[in-house]
C-alpha cells in the first residue's frame, strides 16, 4: 500500500516544504522523517531527480530506537524487521556536500520525500515536546565532525567541501545533543560558511536574507517554535563590530517578526569573535525593542582552534548549554 508523506502514520520534523503533493522537501541537515508501521517490511520513498551530483547525501535510520545505520539516498530504502509488531523508523538527513546547490533551482542536495510502501500503516501519537530551532552555520550543521578520521590511515577522504558527507554529522553537534538532553524536539538550520553578513556554501544567502524560506521561493512553514537559538558570528569574525552587529539586529528583527511568542536566545561564536560587542548590543536590543533575548557568552567553552569542532568539542558545549537552559525549557 503506497501512503502519502501526508498521511497519519507519517510525521515531518524540521524546515520541509510540504506545498507539493507529490513530496516534501528539505535542504537543511537534521531534518527528519518518522513512520509507523505494523509487520516485517516498508519501503521509505524518494524521489531522487536532482540528486545526481557526487556524492550524494547521506542519511541516519533508526528503527524503534535502536542503533543509527547511515546510508546514502535512493529511491528505495528497504526497511527490515525481526517480528511483526508495531515499529517505528526514523530517517535523518545526517549530512550534505557543501558546495551542491541547496538554495536556487535545481536543487541538488536535497530530501524529497514521497511517502512510503507499507501493507499495514500505524498512525503515530502526537509528538507533544517543546521545539527549539538552531540557526547556525557549519558548525551547527556538523561540519567537519570527523576529521580526524579522514587523517586516520590513507587519508580515503581530503577535508574539502565535496566530501563533506563523510566528515559531518548533524546528530553528533551541540545543537542535537542539546535538544536530547532537554527533550526538545528539534529544528535546524545551519548551512556551511553563512554569516549574518554574508553568504555561504550551496548559494544560501546571508541569514538575515535565507531565516525566512526553506530554499529559495519557498517560505517556512513548520509551526512557530518555542525556543529560537541563533549562533552567528564565527563566519563574520572578520567584519567590523559594527558591521557584525547591523547585519545581527536585521537577522534578530526577522526572528522576531516570524515568531512572535517564541523566547530568542543568541549564543555567542565559539571562537570568540564580537562576544562582548554582541553582549552589549543584546542588552540594548533588548531595552529599545521592548524585548527578551537572552544573551549566554559562550567565549572560553572550547579552544578556539580548530573552528570546527570535533565530537569531544560538541559534546562540552552542550554540557554548558544544557545546563543554562535546563531552568527556561520547563
Amino acid at each position: 500500500m503506497r501512503i502519502s508523506y501526508t498521511h497519519e502514520s507519517i510525521r515531518l520534523t524540521g524546515r520541509w516544504d510540504v506545498s507539493d503533493p507529490r513530496y516534501a522537501q528539505t535542504t537543511n541537515t537534521g531534518s527528519y522523517i518518522e513512520f509507523s508501521f505494523s509487520g516485517r517490511m516498508a519501503l521509505a520513498i524518494f524521489d531522487i531527480e536532482g540528486n545526481n551530483a557526487d556524492p550524494r547525501l547521506h542519511l541516519w535510520i533508526e528503527v524503534d530506537g535502536g542503533a543509527r545505520v547511515e546510508s546514502v539516498i535512493d529511491r528505495y530504502l528497504r526497511i527490515m524487521t525481526p517480528d511483526d509488531g508495531v515499529h517505528v523508523c526514523r530517517i535523518i538527513f545526517k549530512s550534505s556536500t557543501e558546495v551542491h546547490r541547496r538554495w536556487y533551482a535545481p536543487l541538488q542536495n536535497k530530501i524529497s520525500f514521497v511517502g512510503i510502501d507499507t501493507e499495514t500503516p500505524v498512525a503515530l501519537p502526537a509528538d507533544e515536546r517543546k521545539t527549539i530551532e538552531f540557526v547556525g552555520d557549519s558548525i551547527t550543521e556538523g561540519v567537519l565532525i570527523d576529521v580526524d578520521f579522514a587523517s586516520g590511515s590513507d587519508n580515503l577522504f581530503p577535508a574539502d567541501a565535496y566530501n563533506r558527507v563523510y566528515q559531518d554529522d548533524i546528530c553528533a553537534t551541540y545543537a542535537w545533543l542539546t535538544a536530547e538532553a532537554l527533550n526538545l524536539r528539534p529544528i535546524m538550520m545551519g548551512y556551511g560558511a553563512v554569516g549574518v553578513t554574508r553568504s555561504g556554501q550551496g548559494q544560501v544567502p546571508p541569514a538575515p536574507i535565507a531565516y525566512p524560506y526553506h530554499f529559495d521561493g519557498s517560505p517556512i512553514s513548520r509551526p512557530e517554535p518555542n525556543f529560537v537559538l541563533i549562533n552567528h558570528g564565527a563566519n563574520d569574525r572578520r567584519k567590523t563590530p559594527e558591521e557584525y552587529l547591523a547585519a545581527y539586529g536585521e537577522l534578530l528583527d526577522t526572528v522576531r517578526a516570524l515568531n512572535p511568542n517564541a523566547k530568542i536566545i543568541s549564543l555567542s561564536a565559539f571562537c570568540g569573535a564580537h562576544h562582548e560587542e554582541l553582549g552589549k548590543f543584546i542588552a540594548e536590543y533588548n531595552q529599545e525593542k521592548g524585548d527578551g533575548v537572552l544573551f549566554i557568552d559562550s567565549n572560553g567553552w572550547i579552544e578556539p582552534e580548530p573552528l570546527h569542532p570535533l565530537r569531544d568539542g560538541h559534546k562540552k558545549i552542550s554540557e554548558h548549554l544544557t545546563e543554562l537552559l535546563r531552568d527556561l525549557v520547563k
